[in-house]
């Protein structure tokens, strides 16, 4: 195992409140010094029984990012990003262990777990990133040549933002939290 070590970059409710689905970059390589430590933000999420039934593919090709648009119903976006990083459960990895409900759930939330230290740790860096869940999975398992127990679960685009996207609209508290059982 490796000995990861971060420094603080940003307040965490920084990050959690300032993250924004961005859509366009500016020119430029991603720094493999901050894709390494984006990458290890990644692997420090949780996971069901430590499993950590996630496998990262790193594409940067602008041919495979070009076919990766084309799996995603045309979201040009991506192709935009220097780097794009398709983040996929290893379904036997988290099965072998809790059997059909880690297959089908708990290798699903691993990712998103993993996916949400991503897109935090790319804005603590000062890049943007969309967490794309809209394409044909098959296609995205065709074009990065993974194998039937790996599904991908989402493509992430990062690089430097061209754009600064307004904060959304979001459910107050009230409307969305129950207390002891829901109301």
């Amino acid at each position: 195992m490796t000995s990861l070590h971060f420094e603080v970059t940003m307040d965490l409710f920084e990050a959690i409140r300032g993250r924004r689905s961005v859509r366009s970059y500016d020119k430029g390589d991603l720094d493999s010094e901050d894709l390494r430590r984006i990458l290890e933000a990644a692997i420090c999420a949780p996971s069901a029984g430590n499993r950590q039934s996630w496998e990262f593919v790193v594409v940067k090709n602008n041919q495979a990012k070009a076919a990766l648009v084309e799996a995603a119903y045309g979201q040009e976006f991506i192709a935009q990003a220097p780097v794009v990083i398709v983040v996929c459960a290893n379904l036997t990895r988290s099965a072998s262990r809790y059997r059909e409900r880690g297959r089908d759930l708990y290798s699903i939330q691993d990712t998103a777990a993993a996916v949400q230290n991503i897109l935090l740790a790319s804005y603590a860096l000062g890049y943007g990133s969309c967490w794309v869940g809209a394409f044909d999975e098959s296609r995205v398992a065709h074009i990065l040549n993974v194998s039937p127990q790996i599904r991908p679960v989402a493509i992430v685009p990062i690089g430097r933002p061209a754009e600064s996207p307004e904060s959304r609209s979001r459910f107050i508290l009230e409307e969305v939290m129950h207390l002891e059982r829901f109301n």
